[in-house]
């Protein structure tokens, strides 16, 4: 693959999000959960928390039901553009994993975005204390097997490169439907479903998925390691995958989502 064209800055670690990026070549983030939408089913007035609410599309579609939203992301990046794309919504810079309201919200909503946050108990108590009695937390993220085939060649590459497995640079949580599932229910919650499915998700701008997907979502692995053998890296790494994960002129990423809603027992 002839890489003479690309030019990439240094691959950052999270929370530094490019937000243009995102919303460029990863919309189908948030295309794809319309469903999740009709899951957490909002009404005309409550009052509901997105989790994660990224470059903020999906606060919006909430708010055109009626309901009123607050929008938060640990990345003051994101938060800045979704204030720029929607001024009439509220967005905050917040860690969902230091939640600081008391039975606010009538419910929580988080799309792709928990996996992200290696600290659960502290989100599911957080999530526990902001809803109001009765309240529901409807959540999809990565699960259990997610991007297992392309951790490894993350992993491969690295190692080959002269860069042996940092298992402390991987920034994600990918749990199983029972231990989630048990997190929820040991801080009171009842789990009214849970699933993990298996969601092959085509990526953006043909045979630049990948890496673009990399630059966006994987920057941590490349942490220290100078831009001229990062990009021999990624070469390496769409190499290894290129049989598996490329087809007819897209990549295709091996997602597996866990997909859960859960109320707060009312009092």
């Amino acid at each position: 693959m002839n890489t003479k064209t690309v030019n990439y800055a240094p691959m950052a670690p999270v929370p530094h999000w490019d937000a243009k990026l995102y919303d460029s070549h990863h919309s189908f983030v948030s295309n794809l959960a319309v469903d999740l939408l009709e899951l957490l089913d909002p009404r005309i007035g409550e009052q509901i928390l997105d989790l994660g609410c990224g470059t903020g599309h999906l606060s919006y579609k909430i708010t055109n039901t009626g309901a009123e939203v607050i929008g938060i992301d640990k990345a003051s990046t994101m938060i800045k553009r979704a204030s720029q794309t929607y001024p009439g919504l509220n967005f905050l810079v917040a860690d969902g994993a230091n939640l600081t309201w008391t039975e606010q919200f009538d419910a929580v909503f988080s799309n792709a975005v928990l996996h992200w946050i290696q600290q659960p108990e502290k989100v599911v108590d957080g999530v526990w204390r902001v809803l109001k009695p009765g309240g529901r937390f409807v959540a999809e993220f990565g699960g259990k097997g997610n991007i297992d085939t392309i951790i490894a060649a993350i992993y491969a590459a690295l190692d080959a490169a002269g860069y042996p497995q940092n298992k402390t640079l991987n920034p994600w949580y990918f749990p199983s439907i029972a231990e989630y599932g048990m997190l929820l229910e040991s801080q009171g919650f009842q789990l009214k479903s849970a699933t993990l499915m298996e969601r092959p998700t085509p990526l953006n701008d043909g045979d630049k998925g990948l890496r673009n997907w990399l630059k966006m979502f994987a920057g941590n692995f490349f942490e220290g390691i100078p831009l001229s053998k990062q990009l021999n890296i990624i070469t390496d790494i769409e190499t290894r995958l290129r049989p598996k994960l490329f087809k007819n002129g897209s990549w295709i990423a091996d997602y597996k989502r866990i997909r859960i809603v859960a109320t707060k027992n009312k009092e």
